[in-house]
């Protein structure tokens, strides 16, 4: 089963190696960055179907509109952000979700930072 998981995951080659860096930057390069690749399209999907749940012409918006409406999204909607979370982390393996545990708060900063910067740059 891992190896079904990890098989599935985009490398991403210019990420680096994760030498000489902290624990959560290892974390983000070699399991956040390939998940959030790999759930792209879900992860619009489940924004435009937000969007049409909330009845926001999000077209319609200026791009510093949409930037506003992004992010007071990430920063106000909280069943939002965990049911973004959850995608991410239902990918994890066993032995990446004890990993996520001991630096879970880092981490969900940084799966909403970079599931912001996805939707920004997509819909921006």
């Amino acid at each position: 089963m891992i190896d079904n998981k990890l098989s599935i995951r985009p490398v991403i080659i210019h990420i680096g190696t994760v030498e000489n860096k902290t624990q959560e930057e290892g974390f983000q390069n070699t399991t956040l960055r390939p998940i959030l690749k790999l759930q792209h399209e879900l992860l619009i999907a489940f924004f435009e179907n937000y969007v049409k749940r909330k009845k926001i012409d999000f077209q319609g918006l200026s791009s510093e509109k949409k930037n506003d409406f992004v992010s007071n999204i990430f920063k106000n909607d909280n069943m939002f952000k965990t049911e973004l979370r959850g995608m991410i982390i239902g990918q994890f393996t066993v032995s990446e979700f004890a990993a996520y545990k001991s630096i879970s708060s880092d981490a969900n900063k940084r799966i909403l930072t970079m599931a912001k910067e996805r939707l920004l740059s997509v819909f921006l």
